[in-house]
């Protein structure tokens, strides 16, 4: 699920993060915008009244596409963002937290087979395991960034679907809370994903993900476990290699891993069964993974290779894991979103199989830098780095 981590932002500032009085009118084309929503609305089944109802006073709020440049895991290095996130002191209170709600999280695993520490982690990246409320209103958000066309019809869709859930669930209006992008509940899901995976854990005849923790821990079971998560398998784990590997290897069996050298940080062996892809985050030199499935669910919560590291080590932390051995760069190695979009039409130029031009960089994508790499000559290590695109002639914003 893409942008889950952006609702971290509002803790940014506490000028963005207080929600204003709406002003009393909107401009023509906001009312315009309004308008023409109201038949894509009408034939979902929103009644007149609960349309009128979410957009009385609602206008729209310029500081939300000012946020959108702002995305936490691209403006400080890497390293930087996971040691923050997936810090001693968020692993000590997620570990409280199982205790408090050791008899939930049985239920949740047995219904859901998904382990409690990545529940836990998730929990305690987007809301700091519900201690950190919403206060924005998710209709002029999410109304902000359909209007402004920000990401085609994404944010238009979610729109219609938080109309949706205003109706379907009764929700008081005032009570109808998110993040500054629309993101909704302690564990933070877009519209989409509260009507697909939302569920009535607690029993009580709602799914209120806001303030009831058993309906919201038991829909982040639940999203994870329709995506796919495989119990029991690690999401990765850090990785050093043999010298002399040879780079352009990527994907392969675990046992293939080992007989190439390729040994687990940690001193464990692989699991019995299963593959893995070789990723290097920041390049080499920098930290090594071996990655599984299951970091490709956690890409699917939030489409962040940042994000889905600090999630997993995070929960491999709660557990007793070590940190991170490899020293990271010191530097932001993540390129800005219009020099990844550029990469990508590039390499469909080239003759590459890319149809998404939307900045995120797929591992597929991943074999064709490498592919690239060996051409130019370079460590073929898969990384989209700024030297790259200066050596394949691609113009940098």
């Amino acid at each position: 699920m893409i942008l889950r981590t952006i609702a971290l932002l509002f803790a940014l500032t506490a000028a963005a993060h207080a929600q204003p009085q709406r002003p009393p009118a909107a401009d023509a084309t906001f009312q315009k915008f309004v308008a023409e929503l109201w038949k894509d609305a009408q034939a979902k089944g929103i009644t007149r009244k609960t349309f009128d109802l979410a957009f009385a006073g609602v206008t729209p709020d310029p500081r939300v596409i000012g946020l959108t440049t702002r995305q936490p895991e691209q403006a400080k290095p890497m390293g930087a963002y996971v040691a923050s996130l997936a810090s001693p002191q968020r692993a000590a209170m997620g570990q409280r937290k199982e205790a408090e709600w050791r008899s939930l999280f049985d239920q949740v695993e047995k219904r859901f087979k998904v382990e409690r520490w990545v529940i836990l982690a998730i929990w305690g990246m987007e809301t700091s395991y519900g201690s950190m409320k919403d206060k924005w209103d998710p209709i002029r958000s999410l109304a902000s960034l359909a209007y402004a066309k920000y990401r085609d019809n994404y944010f238009r869709d979610e729109l219609l679907l938080a109309l949706k859930i205003l109706q379907e669930e009764r929700m008081p209006r005032e009570q109808f809370v998110s993040s500054w992008a629309g993101a909704m509940g302690q564990t933070q899901f877009m519209p989409k994903n509260f009507m697909d995976y939302a569920v009535d854990f607690s029993g009580d005849g709602k799914r209120d993900i806001w303030g009831n923790v058993p309906d919201a821990i038991g829909s982040t079971g639940n999203y994870l476990s329709k995506e796919g998560w495989k119990h029991s398998l690690p999401w990765g784990f850090e990785v050093s290699v043999p010298q002399g590997f040879d780079y352009r290897k990527s994907r392969a069996a675990f046992d293939e891993w080992t007989k190439l050298g390729v040994k687990r940080a940690d001193g464990r062996a692989y699991p019995a069964a299963g593959d893995g892809v070789l990723f290097f985050p920041t390049g080499v030199p920098g930290p090594a993974f071996i990655i599984t499935e299951n970091y490709h669910v956690l890409r699917e919560y939030n489409n962040s290779d940042a994000y889905a590291i600090s999630i997993g080590h995070l929960a491999d932390r709660m557990r007793g894991g070590a940190p991170i051995k490899a020293e990271w760069p010191k530097q932001n190695t993540t390129l800005p979103r219009d020099d990844r979009i550029a990469l990508q039409k590039r390499l469909a130029e080239l003759g590459y199989d890319v149809k998404l031009f939307n900045g995120p960089i797929t591992f597929e994508q991943r074999d064709f830098i490498r592919a690239e790499q060996v051409k130019l000559g370079t460590l073929p290590d898969g990384h989209a780095s700024a030297a790259l695109l200066d050596k394949m002639g691609i113009k940098r914003k």
